[in-house]
């Protein structure tokens, strides 16, 4: 065998180390073609890579040929397969979610179990119902009939009822119809309760008392305590309903109807009370309730004379006062029989509406007296005189205001003014404010002396209305002053002392007229030759200019004057 040359030796060891390598990677199948080619010559080799092209392509076209014939087949083994990776793939979804539903199921199963169960315990109990049909339905008729009862007024039979459902919740406290019928019982006897607490509320007689504390008791809700408050609760709302009846606008009827409340039917609550409750005393500490009718009648007196102490000021006549106090001491003295005497505490009240209302009336007589006086006019007036006819018929307890004082309007007025205040204060005029209500009439007296005074020192008046102005002043002091005592005595035995006793203070309006008087001595020379004359109720001459004009005093344009004039002594002459 000759050597190769160089390049084929080269060449056929390269094969020969591919060769080994692809030997180990051919598979079983690959395995007879290997073996065929290492069979090969060298120059079977070099054609072996031509001959698997031929042959490759002629496979191909025979298999393009055979796809051609057949392309029917391969599109619906494609098409199959398709569909065939879908199912796989939604069973392999289904597998899944049964897998997880696995557990659900398990659960529900084991819930059909138990409601099963319960199903039959169901069924056992509508067995038991249906055997004990006609006893239940007697019992659940029970709210119905008791609620029938309630509404009739048979609280006996209701309670009777009450009672029995209330035993059987003892025996069978775990059946839940009776708990349910307990529970309508309990709703129903609500009810009831409200009813007989109405009934408290409303006019009734002891009896009727003695039937409602009854149920009460009965019905267990309060304890004793409890009861007794609840019954001076619905009293006492029952007794503010008819106060709240009563008509305010009028303060004198509120009153009147407030004390006859008072009188009747505080005086019957205590003695229901105490009947109703009968280890009750009045007064006592020790008793069982604790004080609790003492401290509520004293509640109850105490709303009464607070509301006397708001309404009396109010009231704005004497007489009124009078009678309330008359009617309140009656209401007192009454209530006293149930040691509920409350006497002691009503001369304070009175005492500070007496007060005011006099202290008003002499301050609105100021006033008047001050407007008066600044509108009047100084023209004399004519004299007046009462009948003689008239005096007489006068009764020896009245004190008729002097005639004389109708010439002087301002002190006319006053004058009324103070007749009407003592008017007012006689029917009610409590001892223990003489003093008191003798320095108010002081004030009033140096109020119009100091206001004569002021007018005198800030007004201007010619010499006929300075005369007619000191007369007034002097009519003041001499006539009015002494009247208001004498009024004033009237009221007070003794009174009239301690208003004279205050002549001190009008020491001004006293050195006023003196000093007056002392200037205006006569002169009849000089008057003869003037030729005038000054009379105290006649026509005054005044010189304006050197011309004497002289002032008639029948005719007056003052509209104040006219009414004065016009007016008979018996209409303005007061009655002290």
């Amino acid at each position: 065998m000759s050597a190769l040359p160089a390049p084929e030796a080269a060449s056929l060891d390269d094969m020969s180390t591919a060769m080994s390598n692809i030997l180990p990677l051919a598979s079983a199948e690959q395995q007879p073609y290997v073996s065929e080619l290492l069979s090969f010559t060298l120059d079977r080799l070099h054609k072996e890579p031509e001959l698997l092209r031929v042959d490759a392509e002629r496979i191909r076209r025979q298999m393009q040929e055979v796809a051609v014939g057949n392309y029917r087949a391969f599109v619906a083994a494609a098409e199959a397969l398709l569909e065939i990776r879908e199912e796989v793939s939604s069973i392999d979804k289904h597998l899944e979610s049964l897998i997880a539903g696995i557990p659900n199921l398990t659960s529900c199963c084991t819930e059909f179990v138990s409601s099963a169960e319960e199903i039959l315990e169901k069924r056992k109990m509508n067995q038991t119902l249906l055997a004990n049909h006609s006893t239940l339905l007697d019992l659940l008729e029970i709210p119905h009939l008791m609620d029938t009862c309630v509404r009739n007024g048979n609280y006996d039979e209701a309670l009777d009822l009450v009672a029995f459902v209330s035993k059987l919740t003892t025996l069978h406290p775990k059946i839940p119809v009776i708990q349910a019928l307990a529970t309508e019982v309990r709703q129903t006897t609500r009810s009831l309760l409200y009813q007989l607490l109405q009934k408290l509320r409303s006019s009734i007689q002891l009896p009727e008392c003695l039937r409602i504390i009854g149920y009460l008791r009965r019905i267990g809700v309060f304890s004793e305590y409890e009861i007794r408050l609840q019954f001076l609760q619905c009293r006492e709302s029952w007794f503010i309903g008819m106060l709240d009846d009563l008509d305010q606008r009028n303060p004198y009827e509120y009153l009147k109807g407030m004390i006859k409340c008072h009188r009747m039917h505080l005086f019957d609550v205590v003695n229901q009370y105490r009947a109703t409750f009968a280890d009750d005393t009045a007064g006592n500490e020790g008793n069982s309730d604790g004080g609790l009718l003492f401290d509520w009648a004293m509640h109850q007196i105490i709303l009464h004379l607070k509301t006397l102490k708001v309404m009396l000021p109010k009231i704005t006549e004497g007489g009124s006062l009078s009678n309330i106090l008359d009617q309140c001491m009656y209401c007192a003295m009454g209530l006293g029989w149930v040691g509920l005497d409350f006497r002691g505490l009503l001369p304070p009240l009175f005492e500070e509406a007496v007060l005011s209302l006099f202290t008003k009336n002499i301050s609105t007589t100021v006033d008047n007296f001050q407007l008066v006086l600044d509108s009047h006019r100084w023209v004399p007036l004519p004299a007046v005189g009462f009948p003689s006819s008239s005096l007489g018929e006068e009764n020896a307890d009245d004190t008729p205001p002097p005639s004389s004082l109708m010439e002087h309007l301002p002190l006319a007025v006053f004058t009324n003014g103070v007749s009407a205040a003592m008017n007012e204060l006689r029917p009610c005029a409590p001892l223990s404010l003489k003093n008191v209500l003798a320095g108010e009439l002081v004030k009033g007296l140096q109020a119009v002396s100091d206001s004569l005074l002021r007018y005198n020192a800030t007004r201007m008046l010619r010499d006929n209305e300075s005369t007619l102005f000191i007369k007034l002043c002097q009519a003041f002091v001499e006539i009015a002053f002494p009247h208001c005592a004498t009024c004033f005595g009237r009221c007070y035995p003794g009174g009239s002392t301690l208003i004279l006793d205050a002549k001190s203070s009008f020491d001004g309006i006293y050195r006023l007229v003196g000093s007056v008087q002392s200037r205006a001595l006569p002169k009849p020379a000089q008057e003869a030759g003037n030729g005038s004359s000054i009379k105290e109720n006649g026509n005054v001459p005044v010189k304006e200019n050197g011309v004497a004009h002289g002032i008639k005093t029948t005719p007056s344009s003052d509209p104040e004057l006219e009414d004065v004039n016009s007016t008979s002594p018996e209409k303005r002459k007061p009655d002290v």
